[in-house]
């Protein structure tokens, strides 16, 4: 394992940004003390280091991942950069080095904390990926449908497949408000899907047959409830709260 420098690397934020930050690590010889995105405060003591993000590194690091330990660690490294996991570049980068030194192997030290805390956070990503497949509630906003999320990971490029075989026929578009993150599918001979950034997504004020239809969701969740049979704490279970502002039938007006 490298040795630690007084450094901490700051990067555009993206997965290819971070894996030319692994490649850093190497031509320096050194682990940093930490690696922070670029539009994150800059809260350290330490020296800082901009590392430019090059596409053809980014590749090159990406293959070696496959080639050098396995295709298994190659997702969870791949999925692990889309998770909420504190400190999870450096966690990452830990991972990725013990890989190179142990191969394939690595995916199964679950005694090593980095290993462990991967772990960790990818089933935390695919238990709340698995809830926004269940949860999300898109609305008619004229000519296309839109929906809201507010994840505590970066869940949509996990959910857009599920939809976009789901939806073929509509359009429609997918905003990550936690994120900033958007994607977008539009049918035709060749479907468009892309993703984007964005602070925030405006959508029109529903029409009023979105309204009507609203309405009438509401009105079957609560008919089909047997008042007798009503288990808050279950529901909170199997539907946890911090999902309920999307999802339409528990958007209320107030009295």
């Amino acid at each position: 394992m490298l040795d630690r420098t007084n450094l901490v690397y700051r990067y555009d934020g993206s997965y290819q940004g971070f894996l030319c930050c692994v490649a850093e690590c190497f031509a320096d010889k050194r682990l940093p003390q930490g690696v922070q995105p670029l539009d994150e405060p800059q809260a350290t003591l330490f020296s800082i280091k901009v590392v430019e993000t090059r596409p053809e590194l980014a590749r090159r690091v990406e293959k070696s991942l496959v080639q050098r330990i396995s295709p298994e660690a190659h997702r969870m490294v791949r999925d692990g950069f889309l998770t909420c996991m504190e400190d999870k570049e450096l966690r990452l980068i830990r991972f990725i080095l013990l890989g190179y030194q142990h191969g394939a192997k690595v995916t199964g030290m679950t005694v090593n904390d980095d290993v462990h805390a991967v772990n960790k956070a990818l089933l935390y990503l695919k238990n709340e990926a698995h809830y926004h497949v269940e949860f999300i509630r898109f609305a008619d906003c004229g000519g296309f449908l839109a929906a809201m999320i507010t994840p505590n990971n970066m869940v949509l490029p996990l959910i857009v497949g599920h939809f976009c075989e789901r939806f073929n026929t509509e359009n429609f578009v997918i905003f990550d408000k936690s994120h900033g993150m958007g994607f977008v599918y539009q049918t035709g001979e060749r479907p468009c899907r892309e993703f984007f950034y964005a602070d925030s997504l405006e959508l029109p004020e529903p029409s009023e047959e979105e309204e009507k239809f609203r309405n009438l969701w509401r009105l079957f969740y609560d008919t089909i409830a047997v008042e007798g049979r009503i288990n808050h704490k279950l529901r909170r279970g199997n539907m946890p709260m911090r999902y309920w502002p999307n999802m339409t039938e528990f958007q209320r007006d107030p009295d």
